[in-house]
């Protein structure tokens, strides 16, 4: 292993105490953190708190230390049970980091990615019998004739953390398509062992509608077993015309997965100008993209006439207006942070800071932006075992960073 960087910098930030010791006390209250004015200031949410929710302050003193550097676009992070980190560079790079911030050589054995535009090494995340098999599941733009797609391939790391074998891809998304945009992909394991899939709809104006489309796998939610079986209990199995991976569908573009102890499935999805979204993404529901959507076109003008709300939709729990381009997502168990639990913890990629969002009974009341000294697009985030919080940022120096309590 070669070190390239070590506790390169760290930055204290003293929060006052502003709320509760569990973020919530008088969060109601409180004055909106979100300032900016609106990309479609005549939409009006759903219902009170869907955006724009009260600023909360921790209750403590935080610093982040940057732990290692020099990662090309780093993408994904997950956690072994040494300790150690895997981490994805999107131009198809795995690597295994300590952490104490020694950065491995690249991991063998991975097939080909098509790195272009969004594309390349996406989400990684281990498997939940990896004690006994080692088998850990990657997600990736993959090259095929016609095009490229998102595909989920698995396969066993070696003991010496130098390689992947046996490797096999277990989902491929369909149709192929000539595109570089909008591929998702987050994974994630349920208790029951059921690994999630997320999916973009390939951004351009003619894909969207497949988003709709029950036979396609675009802008979907995917369930599968481990093996890429489909489960018998998936919403639409046995439906004429539908694809029995589907877990959901109306998505624009997934890239962050959290599921909670009680099972519950959280995802959280880019929209345009406006209309980034969390939703607490349930079996056979429709989250009504392109159909519905808040926010404004990139170009300016409304979306599918500026409709927010169609009988048949879910509501997102929130959304931000403007952006804050949301890459991955965890929900917060840990112990160093007790006023946290149960919160959503959501990486931004343009206003570079992870947002913090208390829910009470699945609705957002209260929202934190933490790590915003630290100036950069903040891509996937994690805990450790201790409580502390990871972080990559999808940089060409990308970092892997640590967010922790001063004692």
């Amino acid at each position: 292993m070669r070190l390239l960087a070590l506790a390169v910098s760290v930055s204290v930030v003293t929060l006052a105490a502003a709320c509760g010791a569990n973020g919530q006390d008088g969060a109601q209250a409180g004055d909106p953190l979100e300032t900016r004015p609106a990309n479609a200031p005549g939409q009006q949410p759903a219902f009170a708190g869907q955006t724009r929710a009260p600023a909360v302050r921790t209750e403590a003193a935080l610093a982040h230390t940057v732990v290692a550097s020099g990662l090309v676009e780093p993408w994904g992070l997950a956690l072994l049970p040494d300790g150690r980190w895997l981490v994805t560079e999107r131009p198809g790079r795995l690597r295994i980091i300590t952490a104490e911030g020694a950065i491995g050589e690249p991991i063998a054995g991975l097939p080909a990615v098509d790195p272009q535009g969004q594309g390349g090494l996406l989400d990684v995340v281990i498997g939940p019998t990896f004690a006994g098999d080692r088998l850990i599941y990657w997600s990736y733009a993959e090259p095929r004739d016609g095009g490229n797609g998102t595909a989920v391939a698995r396969g066993r790391l070696s003991d010496d953390g130098a390689r992947v074998g046996n490797v096999e891809v277990i989902f491929r998304a369909l149709p192929t398509y000539e595109g570089r945009l909008h591929y998702g992909s987050s994974l994630a394991f349920s208790p029951d062992g059921k690994l999630f899939i997320t999916l973009g709809e390939r951004s351009d104006a003619a894909m969207r509608p497949q988003a709709q489309d029950l036979g396609s796998h675009m802008g979907k939610t995917i369930r599968i077993n481990a093996d890429g079986s489909v489960p018998a209990d998936n919403p639409f199995v046995g439906r004429e015309g539908a694809l029995p991976e589907i877990w959901s569908l109306g998505h624009r573009n997934v890239q962050g997965i959290a599921i909670a102890g009680n099972g519950d499935v959280w995802t959280v999805e880019h929209g345009t100008r406006g209309g980034d979204e969390v939703n607490l993404d349930r079996a056979g529901l429709n989250y009504g993209w392109p159909d519905v959507a808040y926010g404004v076109e990139y170009r300016g003008g409304a979306i599918n006439a500026g409709v927010t709300a169609r009988e048949g939709t879910e509501q997102p729990v929130y959304y931000w207006d403007p952006v804050i381009a949301p890459g991955g997502m965890t929900v917060y168990d840990g112990v160093m942070f007790p006023g946290w639990r149960g919160n959503l913890l959501v990486a931004g990629l343009k206003e570079k800071h992870i947002a913090r969002l208390v829910l009470e009974d699945n609705r957002v009341v209260g929202e934190e932006r933490l790590m915003t000294d630290l100036g950069e697009r903040v891509r996937d985030v994690a805990v450790a075992a201790d409580g502390a919080v990871w972080a990559v940022t999808d940089e060409t120096d990308g970092k892997l960073v640590r967010l922790a309590a001063v004692n």
